[in-house]
């Protein structure tokens, strides 16, 4: 079991690295800011479990940005070794299903706690508000479940 958490980190990290790509050259690409709503995330879990983010100022939103960009990382990672642990408990769909299935893990996982904290509402999306958050998780999905079923060859 262990090898397969191991296998998990590492594919979770072969997708963050390419959502990560995806979602910066469509920032290149449009010309758009990177969004705000991973430190939003941030800061209001960290108030809601009474430890918030110390500093003020530039300081203060320095490490909250950093901290959504390690929850993005955790997310990712986790997202691989939750997969890998399905597939190693016999959960082997084809690859692009998995992929799709992971893809749509990673988005759920990232996407949910931001609605139910009141960062973002997904129902008032533009459809290029879907389009920029669903490519790059789908991307993640398949870079995730072809790195882990990789693996079985």
């Amino acid at each position: 079991m262990m090898r397969s958490v191991v296998r998990g980190c590492a594919a979770g990290a072969v997708g963050t690295t390419v959502l990560n790509a995806a979602t910066f050259a469509d920032m290149a690409l449009r010309g758009r800011p990177s969004s705000e709503a991973p430190a939003q995330t941030v800061d209001k879990i960290a108030q809601g479990v009474g430890r918030p983010v110390p500093g003020s100022g530039d300081d203060r939103e320095n490490r909250l940005s950093g901290l959504g960009g390690l929850s993005g990382i955790a997310v990712g990672v986790g997202t691989g070794v939750v997969v890998s642990l399905a597939r190693h408990a016999g959960l082997r769909p084809p690859w692009w299903l998995g992929g799709l299935a992971t893809g749509a893990l990673a988005m759920t996982a990232t996407d949910l706690p931001m609605a139910r904290l009141g960062v973002s509402d997904p129902a008032g999306w533009s459809v290029t508000d879907w389009v920029s958050d669903a490519v790059p998780h789908l991307l993640y999905g398949l870079a995730t479940y072809g790195t882990l079923a990789g693996h079985d060859r």
